[in-house]
């Protein structure tokens, strides 16, 4: 009873399918329909495999209600037709291939329409429900006879189309009849929830999409429009390629869809919005055949064949119907062709077919007629069209259909599946059994899905989805050299590998190169994309190129990210590397400038000093403290040294020695500049006297003493700070580019050491300021003071720059070797000169005091010590006043009384020096009788110039050898440079005393002739007067 029901059962379904395909709901509606019968190929065998062929065009849009095809096709129509009978005629030839049964199929056209696919599939299910000899005469018992003689139809192959394959198997999986796709792609139907019993001998379109994306993205086209056929081939083709293009960063700039039966209206507006974006010159187009053979024909009529590239899935492959009446807008068009072999075989086997010969194809006269334009007598005669004349040939403008392989290896999947179900059912017998017969849809599925073959050197296999691997030849359309249009394989593409021969291909561009298809153009290899909100998916593709930051590379297409520091881009970008450390090495011409500047100083301070140390003895060198000047070479020699570990490479040993040495050397410098200003000064000043009494300090021993003091200061201040801050290496970064080794000496390691240099350097400045106008031939203080002035400015140059440049080391050392250099200029040069050019200055007279002197050393008072240049004694009396303030000798505290007397009385005299005279007159005698023995000559007159001297400077003045003023410490200024102020004094007293009539006009015309001899013998013979001892 079971198989009773479900025959009926599906008979009702089937009668439920027909009354809705007729739109009306009675059974004359369904008569109608049945009555309406098309023509069918039919080749009798023990099991039949129905084959759905779109043997002629669909209707046009306007007219599909009449469900009336258009035109017959010969490639997708009479060769498929063909092509299945040569598959049946090979089956049933091959013995090893279902053995003693006999294969027959039933062909059927689609039109490639779905509404006559599935008129066409439910006449599949009518024949194969109902019995060959079924009549209306006898309608009960309809079940019975259906299930105990109906036809033994156990698969469908085909048809075409993705949309119409779709509808079929919708309808053919309600009876459990499978179904071979041998062109339908689309991957929707590799969906077994949804089509169970569908598999297929093409690969799906998400293969060929992945194709299309490889292929674009080869030619870096970025930004690209889409348009594709309004149905489920298109649809789903277009959805596989959008996802695919989204992970390859490919953008859709256009899309649209569009009927393959639209009217020009349609495609020429398809047209216009493809032309809208001016920057997507590519076409994909998942589109069938004549979708595409009409949008040329758009382009052709908006003359833009030149600025879309088209490039169309299989539906295009490499028909020549597509590019009929376009081949000039199609050339360089691109197309994707599902591999297959070409079947030599069928050409034989085609040349040879007649209307004569060929009765089994129904379809066959017509396409005749059409193919050669003429018209066949006594066989459906066409008038308008001429007779045949017997010599047509199918060879003339052959091209075999690019599907044929797949026709063939649909029907074989059938007969291997079949042939598979009879071993295992039927054991050890051939032909048809009773366990086969019903045949079970669901184990034939079963069968079909586990089915491997070998066709044509191609293994035949299905995976879990139905689906075989995917193998695509890409194809050219191009003008060849004869001036013939044809389609050139210029790539493949095999599972996932894609091999592109860019030699051969030919785009319709001028110089035939590629174009180009992008949104933005891409970014240098230094620069990164700012994308445009665009508020669609386009956003991915359009953008706007920003260079990075000299000192970023490029971490991805949308970032730049810095370096760390230290580190610097590479030159791609594409990275960071560690910047080379720089520091000074010994061949830069900053290094080789200062070392040649401390060479040159080391040399001349070693040659001044074996000067010195030859001529130790002599007077010049005695005057210029020996002992201090010896500490000074040894510092200037140390200031030279520290260009060494100052220009070495950053060591702790070499920091530790640049920190050491310029301090040290300069305190060693200016600590011995110091001492000796400061004993010039307090010769000279002491505090606020003038030789008044003897100053301190001032043997030879002592300097050294007071100068090691000073350096040792320096020291303990190095020291201190080599302990807070322990000498090392750091790097520094002055630029973002650059990384310098150094020495990690903070400011205070620096300003500590040099603070206390610079305080002794003002020192040296403020007692040669003092001093600076000491006798002209006391040339040291006056050197002193040029050197201190050049130093101050070396100095005052130096802060700014060694605190802010980047110069430190050079500065540094540059300073360190132009101080010593000035000291050893100014200062030791003169006397060089003088004891190698001049050696007869190289004597103890030579360095006398000057007739002008000048001090203002100890006393806010002013001094002058002037000796006019005009000798007459009316001139010498007439410019001289000098008074005891003047002098700068700082008078006891005394009455009105006796600074009265005492401005008559000893001149520089402090009271109670003498005995008191109350005489005033008396005590002038007395002085000029003391003046009248000065100026004499000899030992006695040495002894006189002594009492006198003591008399006028008092006790404090110490004139033994053993004292301050002893033969070796006398060099510059001598017991005739401290009388000769006295005499003009006491000129001017005597001259007054003349006048006031207290004095004798004959006594002091005497004093003046003498005196006059004095001054006049000063200017002329000073060797002879005022012999050194």
């Amino acid at each position: 009873m079971m198989p009773l029901y479900s025959a009926c059962l599906r008979l009702v379904c089937a009668g439920v399918v027909m009354v809705l395909m007729t739109g009306n709901g009675g059974m004359n509606g369904v008569d109608g329909l049945m009555q309406k019968r098309r023509k069918t190929a039919l080749k009798e065998g023990d099991i039949l495999i129905g084959a759905l062929f779109s043997v002629h065009q669909q209707p046009k849009q306007k007219t599909a209600f009449t469900l009336t095809c258009g035109k017959i096709r010969e490639q997708y129509g009479i060769q498929r037709v063909e092509a299945a009978f040569l598959a049946i005629d090979q089956i049933n030839a091959n013995p090893d291939l279902l053995p003693n049964i006999t294969l027959g199929v039933e062909i059927r056209d689609s039109c490639w329409y779905s509404s006559i696919a599935l008129e066409q599939s439910i006449e599949f299910i009518r024949d194969a429900l109902a019995p060959p000899d079924s009549g209306n005469d006898t309608k009960k018992d309809t079940c019975s006879k259906a299930v105990s003689s109906s036809k033994h139809l156990v698969g469908v192959v085909g048809p075409g189309s993705s949309d119409v394959t779709i509808q079929v198997q919708n309808l053919l999986q309600l009876f459990g009849i499978p179904q071979v796709g041998y062109s339908a792609t689309s991957r929707d139907l590799s969906d077994k929830s949804r089509f169970s019993y569908f598999m297929r001998v093409v690969p799906s379109d998400y293969y060929q999409a992945q194709v299309m994306v490889d292929f674009v993205r080869h030619y870096n086209w970025t930004y690209v429009s889409v348009v594709h056929t309004d149905g489920n081939y298109g649809q789903s083709g277009v959805t596989a390629f959008r996802e695919l293009a989204e992970q390859s960063n490919i953008c859709i700039a256009k899309e649209d869809s569009v009927l393959s039966n639209a009217e020009d209206d349609a495609f020429d507006q398809v047209i216009h919005q493809l032309l809208e974006d001016q920057k997507a010159n590519v076409v994909v187009c998942f589109c069938e055949g004549m979708t595409v053979h009409h949008l040329l024909l758009a382009a052709q009529r908006h003359n833009v064949t030149s600025r879309f590239l088209f490039i169309g899935s299989d539906g295009w492959a490499d028909r020549s119907d597509v590019v009929a009446g376009v081949e000039e807008a199609a050339v360089g068009g691109l197309s994707i062709k599902i591999h297959s072999p070409y079947i030599n075989e069928f050409d034989d086997y085609y040349f040879d077919l007649h209307p004569d010969n060929n009765t089994r194809n129904p379809w066959f006269v017509e396409f005749w007629q059409m193919r050669f334009n003429c018209s066949l007598p006594g066989i459906e005669e066409v008038a308008s069209l001429p007779r045949c004349t017997g010599n047509e040939s199918l060879r003339n403008g052959y091209k075999q259909e690019t599907k044929m392989a797949f026709v063939m290896k649909a029907i074989y999947t059938m007969a291997w599946g079949l042939h598979n179900m009879q071993q295992d059912l039927c054991k050890n017998t051939t032909g048809l059994c009773s366990s086969m017969l019903p045949i079970n849809g669901s184990l034939y599925r079963d069968y079909l899905m586990n089915v491997t073959f070998s066709y044509m050197n191609e293994t035949v296999a299905f995976d879990s989805r139905g689906d075989p691997p995917g193998r695509y030849d890409i194809m050219n359309y191009q003008r060849l050299e004869n001036g013939s249009f044809d389609y050139v394989l210029v790539g493949t593409w095999d599972n996932g590998s894609l091999v592109v021969h860019e030699e051969r291909v030919v785009f319709n561009r001028p110089h035939k190169l590629p174009p180009a298809s992008v949104c933005s153009e891409p970014c240098s290899y230094n620069e990164f994309k700012s994308f445009v909100e665009t508020g669609d998916d386009t956003q991915r593709c359009c953008w706007i190129c920003i260079e990075c930051e000299e000192d970023e590379f490029l971490l991805n297409e949308t970032t730049c990210q810095r370096c760390q520091q230290g580190y610097w881009p590479n030159q791609n970008k594409t990275g960071c590397e560690a910047i080379d450390v720089k520091y000074i090495l010994w061949n830069d011409e900053e290094s080789i400038a200062a070392l040649c500047l401390a060479t040159l100083g080391m040399l001349a301070t070693l040659f001044v000093m074996i000067v010195f140390i030859k001529h130790n003895h002599t007077p010049i060198v005695k005057a210029s403290t020996r002992e201090l000047s010896y500490i000074i070479f040894v510092g200037m020699m140390v200031s030279y040294c520290a260009t060494l570990p100052l220009l070495a490479r950053p060591s702790p040993s070499s920091c530790a020695l640049a920190r050491v040495l310029p301090g040290l050397s300069f305190a060693m410098i200016y600590a011995a500049l110091v001492t000796k200003t400061n004993r010039i000064a307090r010769i000279l000043a002491g505090t606020k006297k003038i030789m008044m009494r003897k100053p301190r300090f001032m043997s030879a021993t002592a300097q050294v003493v007071i100068t090691c003091i000073l350096i040792s200061i320096e020291a303990g201040i190095i020291t201190t700070m080599l302990i807070l801050d322990r000498p090392d290496v750091m790097h520094v970064y002055p630029k973002i580019s650059e990384v310098h080794l150094v020495c990690n000496t903070s400011p205070r390691g620096i300003i500590a050491p040099m603070g206390w240099d610079f305080f002794l350097i003002a020192m040296c400045t403020v007692y040669a300021i003092k001093t600076r106008n000491l006798p002209e031939n006391f040339n040291e203080a006056k050197f002193i003071g040029f050197s201190m002035y050049t130093t101050c400015v070396i100095w005052m140059a130096w802060v700014p720059i060694y605190f802010g440049s980047d110069h430190k080391i050079i500065c540094m050392s540059v300073c360190t070797s132009l101080s010593a250099l000035v000291i050893l200029v100014l200062l030791f040069f003169p006397k060089i000169y003088i004891i190698l050019l001049r050696p007869e200055k190289n004597d103890r007279s030579a360095f006398k005091t000057t007739t002008n002197v000048r001090c203002h050393i100890g006393s806010a008072s002013k001094a002058s010590l002037s000796r006019t240049s005009d000798r007459s004694p009316s001139a010498a009396i007439e410019s001289m006043y000098v008074g005891s303030a003047m002098l700068g000798i700082a008078q006891p505290q005394l009455s009105l009384m006796q600074r009265i007397k005492s401005t008559l009385g000893m001149p520089f005299m402090p009271p109670g020096f003498l005995p008191r005279d109350p005489n005033p007159r008396g005590l002038l005698k007395r002085e000029m009788s003391l003046w009248s023995d000065a100026s004499g000559s000899g030992n006695a007159t040495h002894q006189t110039r002594d009492i006198m001297l003591k008399r006028a400077y008092g006790s404090q003045l110490d004139l033994t050898t053993d004292g301050c003023w002893s033969r070796e410490e006398r060099s510059s200024q001598t017991t005739d440079d401290l009388l000769d102020p006295l005499i003009p004094r006491l000129r001017r007293r005597v001259a007054r005393a003349v006048r006031e009539k207290e004095l004798d006009i004959d006594q002091g015309r005497e004093f003046f002739t003498l005196t006059h001899s004095w001054m006049s013998s000063q200017v002329h013979q000073p060797q002879q007067w005022f012999e050194m001892e």
